[in-house]
């Protein structure tokens, strides 16, 4: 069982240890921060009042295990920096877990009825997880990101409430009185 956390700066050391390269910083957290992250890079966007930062919990170990985002845009909410930064849970099946709880957290507890996130093209086992979810990708945007001498294109994918509250197989939203915001 995993559970969302608030994350604070007593968490910063972990997010650090996680993010070993440049590409992975990258692939992360996009432009924002440079390698190697550092507490005072982290800082800032911490304080940033559009956004909630999470710290994806282990329930059975009660360990730090990732890292999630949400920011609130005008018109929708953005999922950012999601990472299982601990790798013994890399490959284990949680980002479909992981997703549903940051989509019932932002379904239920924000007023927006659109949710997207972005995901770099090469990324294929995130997208499947998106889709599995009820993401579908949104052809009309596109980023590019310069890493070292390679150019990585994102993607950005899209779920909107209706989809989400009809459900997708294995996937059904929580009745809102399941869930206490953080």
């Amino acid at each position: 069982m995993i559970r969302l956390e608030k994350f604070g700066k007593e968490h910063y050391d972990d997010l650090i240890s996680w993010v070993d390269s440049e590409e992975e910083l990258m692939q992360f957290a996009g432009p924002l921060f440079k390698f190697p992250l550092t507490p005072e890079q982290l800082d800032e966007p911490l304080s940033d009042k559009n956004r909630i930062a999470f710290r994806l919990v282990d329930g059975e170990t009660n360990k730090g295990i990732g890292h999630a985002e949400i920011y609130l845009l005008e018109n929708a909410v953005k999922l950012a920096r999601i990472l299982i930064g601990d790798k013994t849970h890399r490959g284990r099946g949680l980002c479909p877990k992981i997703m549903k709880l940051l989509l019932d957290y932002a379904f239920t507890n924000l007023d927006k009825d659109l949710i997207e996130l972005n995901v770099f093209d090469w990324n294929h086992g995130a997208i499947k997880c998106y889709e599995k979810v009820g993401f579908v990708i949104n052809p009309e945007k596109k980023l590019l990101r310069q890493v070292k001498d390679q150019t990585w294109t994102a993607i950005n994918m899209q779920i909107d409430r209706s989809k989400y509250e009809t459900g997708v197989p294995g996937v059904q939203a929580n009745n809102k009185s399941d869930l206490t915001p953080l």
